[in-house]
């Protein structure tokens, strides 16, 4: 154990055996179309994608004021706030806006972990005699912030552990910082209700409930194999993660991927087969499209329709180069019965409309005329394929140079300039961040 030596930048404070700094900007989407366009600041502003998206990825601090919640609807968006204001999000403006941040971070510490386009872990541990108390190096982290995004807001939580600073990050919104020391972690975190904790959902926190915890402190009482013989290992991490004695590191490396997918919102109320069938191939296009990018193959393909019925749609998973794989079952139901065998999508190159001639045969045989109001295709069991043209029939090397020329062509002047006609009619909204987006690597790409 790092025994505290008292610094003389930290005023009254000392020296933390770990200190992590996590920084999360407010607003991130809404902040950059405030700052870009001066007319809309102080104004309730919703993202939605695309001039006619639907459902807001994010909104306003003034918006939030209305009861405006990321996810919403539009038209419910604007029963409680009138004066929204709808603007399209432009993801390759707010993705560079993001590398310019997350690789201005390298000024306070090296070691930087990319949570998602607008949040990072800094592990300021090492930094201490360098900058100051880590207090002091959060308040750094803001004013850099400003200076390289031209004044986008930011909060900063300081702790011990990452999960407890990602909790203090968000106590004080917009632009504030909050410190929990270790010697004052458990404490604070007593009375917090376990799911203001990441990685503790719905479920997690039923589960909880159904033992009497609903507070961080409450978990701490139970005895740790409660949480660990239901979720293994990472009920130990939560139960610790309540205490504010998680111990996860701070990690520099992206990950290889273990999955690609792709899904979208279709109009309300789509019941047409020829418009949801449009939307699949889209999505089986744009997955093989990733795949051969990566120079990867999957092991198994998902195909998801999320129907109007709350919690109902029907999915299925395809195994690639196997003999079997299950059909369409439905989601949300109490029991699910064991699955019938069905079509196998065949190894080689990522073709998507391979992809596309499967999803459609399940989709048909499933489907009933549901209004279905999504559609995901999502590639699994990821592997490298090697580039090995050898390993490939004449055939398969003749569709791996066609596919190597129009990939090559999309790449220059724009995603589908060259497509199938039966994706003409696709959705005109624009690709989204994901998630797991970064700043460099494999996961930094966007299509134009």
């Amino acid at each position: 154990m790092t025994v505290p030596i008292r610094n003389p930048k930290a005023g009254a404070g000392c020296y933390w055996p770990r200190a992590i700094l996590h920084i999360d900007m407010n607003a991130f989407f809404a902040s950059v179309e405030q700052r870009d366009f001066p007319e809309l600041r102080g104004k309730p502003v919703g993202i939605t994608n695309g001039e006619v998206g639907t459902t807001l990825i994010t909104c306003s601090y003034e918006a939030r004021a209305f009861g405006v919640k990321t996810g919403m609807r539009i038209y419910e968006a604007r029963k409680l706030c009138p004066g929204l204001i709808q603007r399209p999000s432009r993801p390759n403006v707010y993705a560079a806006v993001s590398t310019r941040i997350m690789h201005a971070f390298v000024a306070i510490t090296p070691d930087i972990e990319v949570f998602s386009v607008d949040e990072a872990f800094l592990d300021v541990t090492h930094c201490q005699r360098l900058h100051g108390s880590p207090e002091h190096m959060a308040r750094m982290t803001q004013r850099l912030v400003r200076e390289v995004s031209d004044g986008l807001p930011c909060s900063v939580g300081v702790a011990a552990t990452k999960l407890t600073a990602k909790y203090a990050s968000d106590v004080k919104k917009p632009n504030g910082i909050t410190v929990i020391p270790p010697w004052e972690t458990r404490e604070r975190l007593q009375d917090v209700p376990v799911e203001k904790i990441c990685g503790i959902g719905p479920r997690i926190t039923a589960f909880l409930a159904q033992h009497g915890a609903r507070t961080c402190g409450e978990v701490a009482a139970l005895p740790m194999n409660i949480l660990a013989r239901r979720y293994g290992i990472t009920g130990k991490h939560l139960w610790l993660a309540c205490q504010g004695r998680d111990t996860g590191a701070v990690v520099q490396d992206t990950a290889p991927p273990k999955s690609v997918g792709h899904g979208k919102v279709l109009p309300p109320h789509t019941t047409s087969a020829r418009t949801i069938e449009t939307y699949l191939r889209h999505m089986c296009e744009k997955v093989a499209a990733r795949l051969r990018r990566l120079d990867m193959q999957a092991g198994k393909l998902y195909i998801g329709l999320r129907t109007a019925a709350p919690g109902a749609g029907i999915e299925a998973v395809l195994a690639i180069g196997r003999n079997t794989a299950p059909a369409f079952v439905p989601v949300g139901t109490a029991s699910r019965p064991a699955l019938p065998p069905s079509m196998a999508v065949a190894h080689g190159v990522p073709d998507g409309r391979r992809f596309f001639e499967h999803a459609r045969t399940l989709f048909r045989e499933r489907w009933h005329g549901e209004a279905v109001i999504q559609v995901q295709v999502t590639a699994t069991h990821l592997h490298n394929s090697s580039g090995q043209l050898e390993l490939f029939t004449p055939d398969e090397v003749r569709s791996i140079q066609r596919f190597a020329a129009v990939d090559s062509i999309n790449r220059k002047y724009g995603e589908f300039t060259i497509s199938p006609a039966t994706i003409l009619n696709r959705s005109s909204m624009p690709n989204v961040i994901a998630p797991a987006w970064r700043p460099d690597g494999h996961r930094q790409h966007i299509p134009d």
